[in-house]
């Protein structure tokens, strides 16, 4: 039987947004359970070849995939037009290109 690979990944990409706000919910509780929804959702991707959307990019480390919450265990700063973002987890930074086209959504 053939696999319908566009229906897959609009699936995958449904489910990783569930995932990401339900770590978001929980965060608080319980911060492991919340880097597992993550861990999940990054395999969820790579299993149907899907790049991680920009916005859920920018919750999660790419060096320890914790799920990042900015103020209790990540820092953001904006500097020469970039985003930084530091883990507290690891000691790690995240720097990514602030375009001219997000600012204007």
């Amino acid at each position: 039987m053939k696999r319908n690979k566009a229906k897959e990944k609009k699936i995958v990409r449904e489910r990783i947004e569930i995932l990401f706000s339900e770590a978001a919910k929980i965060f608080s509780k319980n911060k492991k359970r919340s880097n597992r929804y993550v861990e999940i959702a990054r395999k969820l991707a790579m299993k149907v070849n899907l790049s991680m959307p920009n916005i859920f990019r920018r919750q999660y480390c790419k060096y320890c995939y914790s799920y990042l919450r900015p103020g209790v265990n990540s820092t953001v700063r904006i500097r020469d037009s970039k985003i930084i973002i530091y883990c507290k987890e690891c000691k790690k930074y995240n720097r990514m290109p602030l375009s001219k086209k997000s600012g204007k959504k």
